[in-house]
């Protein structure tokens, strides 16, 4: 795998987060599923979220993906207040993200379930698709041209044409991950991206991650300790709803807290 990128040196500016979670509290009846959370996503940076079962992970990347509303906190986009971020308004954040249950869309193409994700770049309305005006025609060749370069940036052209559900697994995680990076995000958000796959896919995986984080910046969530220590420039770690260590991956893996919450995982399983 590639290195994590450098850290920065004095010399250089300060870099403003694209997104934000500060003191994000959730609670589901009598459940405190986050407690005070805060995390910040960085230009060109994967920050990974890590944590033993039921520490809390899937309910930050629901706040952060619009699913989950936080009881109390703030969600800042570009260092603006964002009350709630629905999902069908991620796109125009410039944010995208990929969840656990990949969601392709059965009945569609490859290249076309990618194409769906490209939809934020449309020009023309339904009534000019459904009329087959010449301006609608120009727009679906577009969009099949940006969809058909990203299928060949992560090596899965020739699939372009199949039926996701035909494909093997690690395949349709690369067209869920497709329709994700066809709407040009600033920010991905990665649910378990590793979820399913072998060894040597999920190297190749975290060399695609560290290519990513070229042009943007990414949130991984993952239970993968290797992929996450190999590929995060930082870590937040969660335990019962609350943040036990934050910072670079040499002192997470060193972290008395974090090391005893995940024995205490192991004790309990």
């Amino acid at each position: 795998m590639r290195h994590r990128h450098p850290v920065d040196t004095g010399g250089a500016p300060p870099r403003q987060p694209l997104f934000e979670l500060r003191d994000v509290t959730v609670r589901f009846g009598g459940l405190t599923a986050l407690s005070a959370v805060s995390l910040t996503a960085l230009p060109r940076e994967v920050h990974g979220v890590i944590g033993p079962n039921g520490a809390g992970k899937t309910t930050l990347f629901n706040v952060c993906c619009g699913f989950v509303r936080p009881d109390s906190g703030e969600i800042r986009v570009r260092g603006e207040p964002v009350s709630h971020p629905r999902p069908h308004r991620l796109a125009s954040l410039g944010i995208a993200r990929t969840l656990q249950g990949l969601g392709l869309f059965r009945g569609l193409t490859v290249l076309e379930n990618v194409m769906v994700g490209a939809d934020r770049f449309r020009r023309s309305g339904f009534l000019s698709a459904l009329l087959g005006l010449r301006r609608s025609t120009a727009d679906e060749r577009a969009l099949r041209a940006r969809s058909e370069a990203v299928l060949r940036e992560l090596g899965i052209h020739d699939h372009a044409t199949a039926s996701p559900e035909a494909l093997p697994y690690p395949v349709r995680k690369r067209v869920a991950l497709a329709r994700a990076l066809v709407s040009e995000p600033e920010l991905l958000l990665l649910d378990e991206p590793a979820s399913g796959l072998g060894h040597e896919d999920m190297d190749e995986l975290g060399d695609l991650v560290r290519t990513l984080s070229d042009r943007m910046a990414v949130v991984l969530v993952d239970h993968h300790m290797d992929l996450v220590m190999s590929v995060c420039d930082r870590i937040t770690v969660l335990d019962f709803g609350k943040v036990i260590a934050s910072g670079p991956p040499e002192e997470i893996a060193t972290d008395p807290a974090v090391v005893a919450a995940y024995l205490g995982e192991e004790a309990r399983a």
